[in-house]
């Protein structure tokens, strides 16, 4: 536990998976606490955990959202289930 989650929560190397999915367990502990602040804070990690990610990929969050908008259209139009 620390000060801020009520969970044993290991801790991630950044750039790898096991950071992205810390700062996942984070947010579902702040959100189990109810605390919109702390979901916040693990949402902004959870972020930069991901760019951190797919920079080793030579990838951009900009690539991410461009493929999000992808399956959102997919979705949306039909083509996708």
């Amino acid at each position: 536990m620390s000060a801020y989650h009520l969970t044993t929560i290991p801790k991630g190397v950044l750039g790898e998976v096991s950071k992205i999915e810390e700062e996942f367990l984070e947010l579902k502990d702040a959100y189990c606490q109810n605390n919109k602040v702390l979901e916040i804070c693990e949402l902004c990690d959870l972020i930069g955990a991901i760019e951190l990610y797919v920079q080793k990929y030579n990838l951009t969050l900009n690539d991410l959202i461009k493929m999000k908008e992808a399956n959102k259209r997919a979705f949306q139009d039909g083509t996708r289930h």
